[in-house]
């Protein structure tokens, strides 16, 4: 391939990502790059590559064309190749390579070797459902990582499962004053064996539910109010949205986290710590 023969397939690339035709773009970068694999312009072409190939969930493709990208990229200076590398290595679940790529980034690790699971604070994450979306909470493991610590409403997601997140915030939180960021799901990346369930609870005072909250969390277990849950648009899920933690009052539905028997149990619990003001019914599993 002459140099004018690959100048026009690489404007035929840029031209392929500018309509979002990311599997064209892709190959046609690749074509070039089986020959210009190291001219000065090629860690871009590396990088445009292995972008259109996450964007297309193709993590084998982009984990291999993100190491050239990532080898010919500045160390500790924030460039995305390390980033998009970082995600695709973690998928691939090459532990070795993701510890890489963060520090490449420029983002300090926890020591040790293999998987990560480092406290790297928390985040919301809008979860992709085939369709129907929902922003949870995630405490997040590392620079991709967040394992969920809501109880989601949408059908088949579950309290504890570990989701791979993307790295551009699409929206922000802001509770009490402090801003969190919300990161676009891209798999799942650990499944939750904690089934879903619903209650009905009577809280004769807000402190009741927030003792129920906090009995159940305390054993490793969810608890979310049908009060604490928000619909919003598209566009307002991915602006700016102030949440305020409250606990209400009165008979509501409450979804749980917990192996049935157990949730009973700390129903019960719960339920017999005041004489008069809690009670429960209608559990029932949903998912």
């Amino acid at each position: 391939m002459d140099k004018s023969e690959a100048k026009g397939l690489i404007r035929q690339a840029y031209e392929a990502w500018e309509g979002e035709e990311w599997l064209r773009a892709a190959e046609l970068y690749e074509r070039v790059l089986a020959h210009y694999p190291d001219v000065k312009p090629s860690g871009d072409w590396w990088y445009d590559a292995a972008l259109a190939h996450k964007f297309l969930g193709n993590w084998q493709k982009a984990y291999e064309l993100g190491r050239e990208a990532a080898a010919r990229a500045p160390r500790g200076e924030g460039d995305p190749a390390f980033w998009n590398l970082g995600i695709a290595a973690t998928v691939q679940r090459d532990w070795a390579t993701a510890r890489d790529a963060w520090r490449g980034f420029g983002i300090d690790l926890p020591d040790g070797e293999g998987e990560i699971d480092g406290a790297f604070g928390n985040a919301c994450v809008r979860l992709d459902t085939g369709g129907r979306r929902e922003v949870v909470w995630v405490r997040r493991l590392c620079p991709t990582r967040g394992r969920v610590v809501n109880v989601p409403v949408t059908g088949g997601r579950r309290y504890g499962e570990v989701v791979v997140h993307d790295g551009e915030p699409k929206g922000e939180r802001v509770v009490d004053g402090t801003t969190y960021p919300v990161f676009d799901e891209l798999l799942l990346f650990e499944p939750s064996d904690l089934p879903t369930l619903e209650v009905t609870v009577a809280a004769g005072e807000p402190d009741d539910l927030g003792a129920l909250l906090t009995l159940f969390a305390g054993h490793g277990y969810g608890a979310e109010p049908a009060s604490s849950v928000r619909m919003l648009c598209a566009c307002c899920s991915e602006g700016t949205h102030e949440q305020r933690r409250t606990e209400s009052a009165g008979v509501q539905r409450v979804s749980l986290a917990a192996p049935e028997d157990d949730a009973r149990r700390l129903l019960e619990q719960w339920a017999g710590e005041t004489a008069i003001g809690r009670s429960w019914s209608g559990l029932t599993a949903v998912g």
